[in-house]
């Protein structure tokens, strides 16, 4: 009776560092694949979402407007976005006609922060003004606007890193009717 009382005590033990061994290889797998999908850190985009003309004057040879631009910076991760404040610029080719300001804000965890920053925009310093003649004439004026928005993601305030977003879009401006139109954002 002692004999298989102490046999029967073994396989005891054996099925319970069995099951505790399961337990630790299945939370190795769970931590495993939590990590490598809820704690990487995406880079947030930003993006145009609308442009609108509040006031537009031109001549032959240049003009002047001002563009109110909703921009939105999207956050992909599990965790907050705290960005610094920084500058949207448009430019028409390689000549910044414009400047606006976005304030330094915070994108929670999967959401989208929109704000709107309006550009007041000069061709005074184009210095080929016979390609912005061009365009004026034809009535369509390519700008872009770019962006480089800098800050920290914070994972469940464990981890801190400091990722960069890019705004590059394009616009045209339709002068005659005062229009912005296909805006694309690469």
């Amino acid at each position: 009776m002692l004999e298989s009382e102490r046999f029967k005590k073994m396989q005891k033990n054996r099925k319970c560092f069995a099951y505790i061994g399961i337990f630790i290889v299945f939370q190795i797998i769970v931590m495993t694949v939590f990590g490598l999908t809820v704690m990487k850190i995406k880079t947030p985009s930003v993006r145009l979402r609308s442009v609108t003309v509040s006031d537009l004057s031109s001549s032959s040879s240049s003009f002047t407007a001002t563009l109110i631009a909703e921009v939105a910076v999207k956050n992909k991760n599990f965790g907050s976005y705290r960005f610094d404040a920084t500058t949207a610029n448009v430019t028409y080719g390689a000549v910044t006609l414009g400047r606006g300001d976005i304030a330094k804000a915070r994108a929670g965890l999967k959401k989208t922060k929109r704000f709107n920053v309006t550009i007041d925009v000069s061709s005074s310093g184009v210095s080929d003004s016979s390609t912005l003649a061009t365009d004026l004439t034809a009535g369509n004026v390519t700008l872009w606007a770019l962006s480089r928005v800098t800050g920290k993601v914070s994972l469940m305030g464990l981890m801190k890193k400091r990722k960069t977003a890019n705004m590059n879009c394009s616009m045209i401006v339709n002068v005659p009717n005062k229009v912005v139109y296909d805006w694309t954002c690469k």
